[in-house]
């Protein structure tokens, strides 16, 4: 085996442990979240570094839980308002009630994804 190959490897190992992290520490904000948000925030910037030093992506489920400004876990109903608006586009919005920042997502490609399955 060639240097090349070890070091190749070694890069996806790296990588998939650092997913593991990402998963374990923003598991772990939903959980602590009611208890402590200081703490579920502080897990979320912890995973976001590591995230960011491996230079990995974040799974959708996670990339839409925080606030992208604040870097504040996000729950829906206790630190977050979610709408969901149709004009111009179909989008849903949601709004840090923290730093007050606001995130829309469009749903429509999504919904024709699931059409045609």
């Amino acid at each position: 085996m060639g240097k090349k190959f070890l070091k190749k490897r070694e890069q996806r190992e790296k990588k998939r442990i650092a997913r593991e992290r990402v998963e374990t520490l923003f598991t772990l904000a939903e959980r602590v979240f009611p208890y402590s948000p200081e703490l579920a925030n502080r897990y979320v910037e912890i995973a976001l570094a590591v995230q960011r030093k491996a230079k990995i992506r974040l799974p959708r489920k996670w990339k839409r839980r925080y606030c992208k400004k604040c870097h504040s876990f996000l729950v829906p109903g206790k630190n977050a308002r979610v709408r969901l608006r149709s004009k111009p586009y179909p989008h849903v919005v949601i709004k840090c009630l923290n730093c007050g920042h606001i995130m829309r997502y469009p749903y429509l490609r999504e919904k024709k994804e699931r059409r045609k399955a």
